[in-house]
């Protein structure tokens, strides 16, 4: 599993490499959904395994081709409809929805090579539901995601499996995005349902609207305050750094942290995207600093340049700044020369672990004074 999780990565990181050159449906084929079905095990030269155009006779016309079929024993078992890497998909769900029920495949997949929606039939046997009960984006992977993806690999796929687990991610899919909505803009009907307890009034128009940004406020403190108890309970585990469960289970909650802060950011063309190897780069300078510093005094600010990470929230206070944005890597520590290392993988961070420490120590001295 590992391996294959390694090999999906390395397919994301392709892609993102290569979609600015991607301009036809064709190239996107080859480029990017053929390595894709490789990656899950098919041969994709192999007509027993693959079959590229296949043909669906659709009502009174014959001759309808779809993209792919992945066969299992002369059957096709998933069928794959593909569109150029610049179009967005939905306005084809109708095109792949007329081929489901000419062939006996139970699944179909509709992709532009980055975003792949599977759709089945959990609704009314042999029709295509009309929402797919799973989505995932190649440029923005969840390790849920990679789990997912691995049931459709050749030697493990299992029709009855995947249609087992295939409702229960529809529809907890369908209410995270629910929770989402509510939580950027919560309804009346859900602002009523959360204040029911704490309000015995009526629930006019005007003491819902009163209460609207308080039940944002309130949401976001929660949530807020859960994950820096479980960032806390991790940190407190850690008690050296040859304790990698801990470390990653650091990461994790501290990439937790950071899609919660986004999604409470506005959209916009100039948002700053931090990436998981900042995030990590963060998580292994907060565990120096823990030796001599309390975890919740490190906070860390990103831009476009660079990564920051500093004390007590403090800009002034900048201890190290992480390069991880182009192919060449690197540290800068705020010490008197601002000295720069170049760095190869985000791990090489611990390799400084005493100028890290110096640096903050320096903090700490003048404050004192």
């Amino acid at each position: 599993m590992e391996e294959f999780k390694q090999q999906i990565k390395n397919l994301s990181n392709r892609i993102e490499r290569i979609k600015g050159n991607i301009h036809t449906e064709e190239a996107t084929k080859t480029s990017l959904i053929m390595p894709l079905i490789q990656t899950l095990g098919y041969d994709i030269f192999n007509p027993e395994e693959l079959v590229p155009e296949y043909i669906a006779d659709v009502g009174i016309k014959k001759g309808e081709k779809i993209d792919y079929a992945i066969m299992q024993n002369n059957d096709p078992v998933i069928l794959i409809e593909a569109k150029s890497v610049n179009e967005i998909l939905t306005k084809h769900d109708s095109q792949l929805f007329r081929y489901f029920g000419t062939t006996k495949a139970k699944f179909a997949i509709l992709t532009n090579g980055i975003e792949y929606k599977f759709f089945t039939d959990l609704e009314e046997q042999n029709k295509m539901d009309q929402k797919p009960f799973f989505v995932i984006n190649m440029l923005d992977l969840k390790d849920v995601d990679i789990l997912e993806i691995a049931k459709f690999r050749k030697n493990e796929f299992d029709i009855v499996n995947v249609l087992t687990t295939a409702s229960e991610l529809k529809y907890t899919g369908e209410i995270k995005q629910y929770i989402n909505l509510q939580w950027e803009e919560p309804s009346d009907e859900f602002i009523k349902v959360v204040i029911n307890d704490v309000y015995q009034g009526v629930k006019t128009k005007k003491v819902i609207d009163n209460f609207r940004d308080l039940v944002k406020k309130s949401l976001s403190q929660y949530v807020n305050e859960k994950v820096n108890d479980k960032l806390q309970k991790a940190l407190n585990s850690s008690s050296d750094q040859s304790e990698v469960p801990s470390i990653h289970a650091v990461i994790e909650v501290e990439k937790e942290k950071e899609n919660i802060s986004a999604s409470e950011e506005k959209n916009s063309s100039e948002a700053i995207h931090t990436t998981e190897e900042e995030i990590e780069g963060y998580v292994l300078v907060k565990l120096i600093l823990k030796e001599e510093f309390d975890p919740a005094r490190v906070f860390y600010r990103d831009n476009k340049s660079y990564f920051n990470v500093l004390l007590d929230d403090n800009i002034r206070k900048w201890i190290c700044r992480l390069g991880f944005n182009g192919t060449n890597k690197y540290i800068q520590l705020n010490d008197v020369n601002k000295t720069n290392y170049k760095i190869n993988s985000v791990n090489d961070v611990l390799n400084y672990k005493e100028e890290i420490l110096a640096v903050a120590g320096h903090f700490e001295s003048v404050a004192s004074k």
